[in-house]
């Protein structure tokens, strides 16, 4: 949703831009606003728990509630316009500022265990309520072309508070939607490839920078939200494209890439890539509404995510109640990457998660990557392991009319020793079986593996020639 700040003393966010045939007006606010006829008029003040769903025709008027009820499952955006007065003056300290905020969280940091996402982040004191819940990971919706619930609640403070209170929050961008998608509201890819790759590449950048706008730094991962779509040739290919595209930039920008969509259509499209030209995600997130509280699923390979880099979303949206707060939300079965440790305002500094890893680069046959051990300074030194991986082709003698498998080999391996709380940029060589592959295909799609006694940390990486 793009923002409009025109001449009066409103804030309006259109979903589509174009201009009404006909218009009516409403005053609010002291001001005399033109809105298109036809359309419904919802005073929020008069509605504190309305959702304001921007993928609805319909016109809101003040400041979205900090306790929505919003479904689950909502997502496009048709048209919807938000008029808010308190708007214009957070609009311009928000563009007058330099930097955006420091980051209150950052890392990826492994979590194991129930979670829920909501169409809007619930607020501070739903989440208190929640501590009674069996879940301690929440999935938050922080922008894309097709996000479909205003997010009041969902700022820096919030993000540090959560976190600090222990929990694991799993960011997620609702970017464009396949060619074939079935939502018709819904903003969708090219099918031309080129442009796909760029539009990954957009969606990457606009993806960190929603991130760091709400304290989210370097090295969280932000799962790309990729609703079911119907499988033909074409749009597997432009998804695919886009969700390479987007995976390398985030790795460019510092952070981890992850990807949701449904068993029968994404993933089976992902686990399917595995091995050809398509830079993967690092983490995978599938819809299957199995009822399922595993990371189990037939769509992906056994062998592939299979390094703590799953979420199994098992159960569709529906009410919950705890501490007498109710969210509509979907269930989730994690086991992966989540925002790690931060700050929140006025909390305690957590412990550092026990490993750290970020700042990857390539360089022609190595790769360089930052590592930091989050042990105590004043105990063991921490030993760890970088590993490269990659699958390559070999003969196959056991079956006949199989001439060659597909394997995983590891193309690069180090130790190392880092002192508790110390850091280093460590450069990791292709070995005799890696540097011949990497001349022979002239680029060499690889998982990197960082490891240290109960911890790890995993990224896809892409060397070129």
């Amino acid at each position: 949703m793009r923002q409009f700040r025109p001449a009066l003393a409103v804030f309006v966010l259109l979903a589509i831009c174009a201009t009404p045939a006909a218009a009516r007006t409403v005053h609010f606010g002291g001001r005399a606003v033109g809105v298109p006829a036809g359309w419904p008029v919802y005073r929020l003040a008069e509605h504190p728990q309305m959702c304001v769903r921007l993928d609805r025709r319909a016109v809101y008027l003040g400041k979205p509630g900090t306790s929505q009820g919003c479904p689950a499952q909502a997502i496009g955006r048709r048209r919807a316009i938000l008029v808010n007065p308190a708007g214009p003056a957070r609009a311009r300290a928000q563009a007058s500022a330099l930097a955006p905020p420091a980051p209150v969280a950052g890392g990826s940091e492994e979590f194991t265990g129930l979670g829920f996402d909501a169409c809007s982040a619930p607020s501070a004191r739903t989440m208190s309520a929640w501590a009674s819940s069996p879940y301690r990971a929440i999935g938050v919706y922080i922008g894309g072309a097709n996000r479909a619930c205003s997010q009041p609640n969902l700022t820096s403070t919030w993000v540090g508070d959560q976190v600090a209170d222990g929990w694991h929050l799993i960011p997620t961008y609702v970017g464009l939607q396949a060619p074939t998608s079935s939502c018709s509201s819904c903003a969708k890819l090219s099918s031309s490839l080129s442009k796909a790759a760029g539009q990954g590449i957009e969606a990457a950048e606009d993806a960190v920078a929603e991130a760091q706008s709400v304290g989210m730094g370097p090295g969280s991962p932000i799962y790309n939200d990729m609703e079911a779509y119907t499988r033909t040739t074409s749009a597997t290919a432009a998804t695919l494209t886009f969700l390479s595209a987007w995976t390398e930039q985030l790795h460019a920008l510092g952070y981890v890439s992850g990807a949701y969509s449904s068993g029968a259509s994404g993933i089976v499209d992902l686990g399917r890539a595995i091995g050809g030209d398509y830079t993967l995600p690092d983490d995978l997130w599938s819809a299957n509404w199995n009822g399922a509280q595993n990371t189990l699923d037939p769509y992906i390979p056994s062998t592939a995510w299979a390094s703590h880099q799953r979420i199994h979303q098992y159960r569709g949206g529906h009410n919950e109640t705890y501490g007498l707060m109710t969210i509509n939300l979907d269930n989730n079965y994690v086991d992966g990457a989540t925002v790690g440790a931060g700050t929140g305002a006025g909390a305690a500094k957590p412990e550092l998660p026990p490993l750290t890893v970020g700042h990857i680069k390539p360089e022609g046959g190595a790769v360089s990557v930052w590592v930091r051990c989050g042990w105590p300074p004043d105990g063991e030194a921490c030993p760890g392991q970088i590993i490269l991986r990659t699958h390559t082709k070999v003969p196959f003698r056991a079956r006949p009319g199989i001439p060659t498998k597909v394997v995983r080999i590891a193309v690069s391996h180090r130790t190392f020793r880092l002192a508790g709380g110390r850091s280093h940029t460590f450069r990791v060589g292709l070995n005799s079986r890696g540097a011949p592959l990497l001349r022979l295909r002239g680029t060499l799609k690889a998982q990197l593996l960082v490891a240290i006694p109960n911890a790890r940390a995993t990224r896809a990486v892409s060397l070129r020639r």
